[in-house]
């Protein structure tokens, strides 16, 4: 793959244990265990990893923290959602992080619904909600680079507004990147005008090079005044050492989805969004799209990056991930469980692969 080409992993900041098949241990949340997660990652090749967000969830921001505090490499991808924060309070806070753990912070900004309600929010309709996202990203980069900021937007307001300490331009990056997500008309456009890089879930390479032409060209009617768009996949890899064996453990495990319902896989099921119901609406294609697209476990009660699962051999999966990147991915987000176990044996298998095909 490209030199270019960065690969994250996942990290579960959840409640009940369990989350998508992982193990059930009582201690999965606890400091050790997510410690062992990140440093496991550093060991294993990886870059770092996207820690989810939502209400009910431990704080991503102060897991975050820790584990960056923990380890030496390791970058979280932090997933927050304005209405937890203040531009210039988050600008602020990032800032301090990526100042402390040595430039290693990575922001996706989340703008799905979430429960309102329990956090005292109020931005529940899509037209408020980007609205609300998009002057969001574009407040927290000016503070970021600029200082003495003034700003009188709909949604928020800052004047004369310098944070400390000032992000450290590190070669040619100058601040956090800056991942958003969402497939409605709305979502995209905030995409194509504030986001660093876009992330999609594992749509067949059809549908996302369409996406990825769509979001190209609105960047360009919309005046996109950032450098050029990039793009993401977030995307279960069931990865075994052959081809046989890694559809025999796909079929077992929807087949036991579907005997629970698909319970503790679902996150996205509350609240439907368009990216998710394009997810949803793929099994009507097949169970297998593309060349191992696997769509099944959307059927059976998985939501979100455990909709559709790209399974094989590492080789398989490994050119499956090629064909993302041939069409202009360049940052992957994978992930199965056991997570623990999954870092080490994709980390092994799968990676080298990915390295070796950029020469």
């Amino acid at each position: 793959m490209s030199s270019s080409s960065e690969f994250l992993w996942y990290i579960p900041n959840d409640v009940k244990p369990g989350h998508r098949g992982d193990i059930a241990v009582e201690d999965h949340n606890s400091l050790e265990t997510l410690t062992s997660h990140a440093r496991a990652l550093e060991a294993h090749g990886w870059k770092g990893a996207l820690i989810g967000t939502g209400w009910g969830r431990p704080d991503t921001f102060t897991v975050a923290a820790t584990l960056a505090a923990r380890t030496t490499t390791f970058e979280p991808l932090i997933a927050i959602r304005p209405g937890y924060w203040q531009p210039a309070q988050f600008a602020s806070a990032a800032a301090t992080l990526d100042e402390l753990s040595g430039g290693r912070v990575r922001i996706n900004i989340v703008s799905g619904k979430d429960n309102l309600a329990a956090y005292g929010d109020s931005e529940g309709e899509p037209a408020h909600r980007y609205g609300r996202t998009r002057e969001f990203i574009r407040l927290v980069r000016r503070l970021w680079i600029e200082e003495d900021v003034t700003y009188d937007g709909e949604h928020f307001r800052v004047t004369a507004s310098t944070t400390a300490p000032r992000i450290n331009p590190r070669g040619e990056r100058r601040h956090p990147k800056l991942y958003f997500g969402g497939a409605s008309e709305a979502a995209e456009r905030v995409s194509a005008t504030e986001a660093d890089v876009q992330l999609f879930w594992g749509e067949p390479l059809d549908g996302i090079q369409e996406r990825i032409e769509r979001l190209k060209s609105l960047s360009k009617s919309l005046g996109r005044d950032l450098a050029p768009l990039e793009f993401g996949l977030r995307i279960t890899t069931l990865v075994r050492d052959t081809s046989e064996q890694a559809w025999a453990d796909a079929e077992a495990k929807v087949a036991e989805m579907a005997k629970t319902g698909g319970a503790r896989w679902h996150d996205h099921r509350q609240s439907i969004a368009e990216g998710q119901k394009r997810l949803f609406d793929l099994a009507a294609r097949g169970d297998v799209l593309d060349d191992n697209l696997y769509t099944a476990p959307g059927r059976v009660g998985g939501g979100g990056a455990g909709t559709t699962w790209l399974v094989g051999s590492a080789s398989e999966v490994a050119r499956s991930l090629m064909k993302y990147r041939d069409i202009g991915i360049t940052h992957f987000i994978l992930s199965d469980t056991p997570y623990l176990a999954e870092i080490e044996r994709q980390g092994h298998q799968l990676l080298p692969l990915l390295r070796d095909r950029s020469l």
